[in-house]
């Protein structure tokens, strides 16, 4: 199998489980075997140890998912947008009773 050198090369992507175990391969043999062994760069096999160190749990989320902070600021910030239409309704049906009673 050739690869045509005028067309970019496809980026490989990985699951967790794989990153996962990949690490765990890593820290019993050294990233440079762990690597040569799976079929992927050492130096990927340490940026995603970096990665995880980081990170912690967070690490290898996926594209599109968030971390548990940026889902709490979320949710927050569309309480608050609700909070403000209810602060909002409350003072213009106070000021139509103020209003009835005059």
């Amino acid at each position: 199998m050739s690869t045509d050198p005028t067309q970019p090369r496809k980026r490989r992507t990985y699951t967790k489980e794989f990153k996962e175990s990949a690490l765990k391969l890593a820290d019993e043999v050294g990233c440079a075997k762990a690597g040569t062994d799976l079929g992927v760069d050492p130096s990927v096999i340490r940026s995603w140890r970096r990665d995880r160190r980081q990170q912690g749990d967070d690490a290898f989320r996926g594209h599109g998912n968030r971390t548990a902070l940026e889902a709490e600021l979320a949710r927050l910030r569309r309480e608050n947008i609700v909070l403000k239409q209810e602060r909002e309704i409350l003072k213009k049906a106070a000021e139509f009773f103020v209003k009835e009673r005059s």
